[in-house]
């Protein structure tokens, strides 16, 4: 019997590759995926990610692909992402694996949600993969054991979005592609990231933890970390190889 996935997206602006490479690559491996978000509506991108001309100001490249757009305007016209269930509803016992997606609307909906921690508290707990994605860490850092009040990636290897890559002095605006009156995210804007990623995950692993934020990583030279049960990747360029190391894990 194929393994149930249970992947969760912000109703706030995904980024577009953040979510589709681990999408198509959990599909592809023959998977039983269940797309989960906060309103229980179609996750839609943030519309800077599927700009194939947007430069990041940091790192001076077009981090979007054409065939990511193009593979994403897909996912959002196909009718694959139409129907997630809510968030809240979701049971852990019900999956083998427990896959959160990248977006800075991840602050918004994912990071700090009670339900998404209480999902990831029991996957940890049953010793299911738990997967995580740019800003989607936060969940991670987020998450508290509850018989010591630490974080759930205490003492653990992952990644972390780099500062150096924060926006700065950039207005953020969560204007999504495809969004409908019933289904608009938020006009909010915010100065640069709501959460400064890195910084929270580094106290949130501790002294003997270890953090993965590398500023020069690059599609051909991606960042993905794997500590039993947590699968962490740093952002857009490693979405590939995080699609790719949750199917080498889930295969086992």
């Amino acid at each position: 019997m194929s393994k149930k996935v249970l992947v969760l997206a912000t109703n706030y602006g995904a980024w577009a590759e953040e979510l589709q490479a681990p999408w198509d690559a959990l599909k592809k491996a023959g998977f039983d995926v269940t797309l989960a978000t906060y309103l229980g509506k179609k996750p839609l991108p943030i519309n800077i990610s599927m700009d194939p001309d947007f430069v990041d100001g940091y790192q001076n490249v077009k981090v979007n692909t054409p065939e990511v757009v193009k593979r994403t305007k897909e996912l959002i016209n196909n009718g694959e992402w139409d129907k997630p269930i809510k968030i809240k509803d979701a049971k852990m016992e019900d999956y083998d694996a427990l896959v959160m997606t990248g977006g800075p609307g991840n602050p918004l909906d994912i990071c700090n949600n009670p339900a998404v921690h209480r999902l990831i508290l029991s996957a940890v707990k049953a010793k299911k993969t738990v997967g995580a994605v740019c800003y989607s860490v936060g969940a991670l850092a987020f998450t508290r054991d509850p018989k010591t009040n630490k974080s759930v990636i205490y003492g653990k290897t992952v990644t972390a979005h780099p500062r150096k890559w924060d926006f700065v002095d950039f207005d953020l605006q969560y204007v999504l592609l495809g969004a409908t009156p019933d289904n608009k995210g938020t006009d909010v804007m915010t100065p640069g990231f709501l959460i400064p990623l890195q910084d929270i995950v580094e106290d949130a692993v501790g002294p003997k933890g270890k953090v993965l934020a590398d500023d020069m990583a690059t599609r051909n030279k991606p960042c993905v970390a794997y500590d039993p049960p947590f699968v962490t990747a740093l952002s857009v360029e490693s979405s590939i190889a995080y699609g790719k190391k949750l199917v080498e894990v889930l295969k086992g």
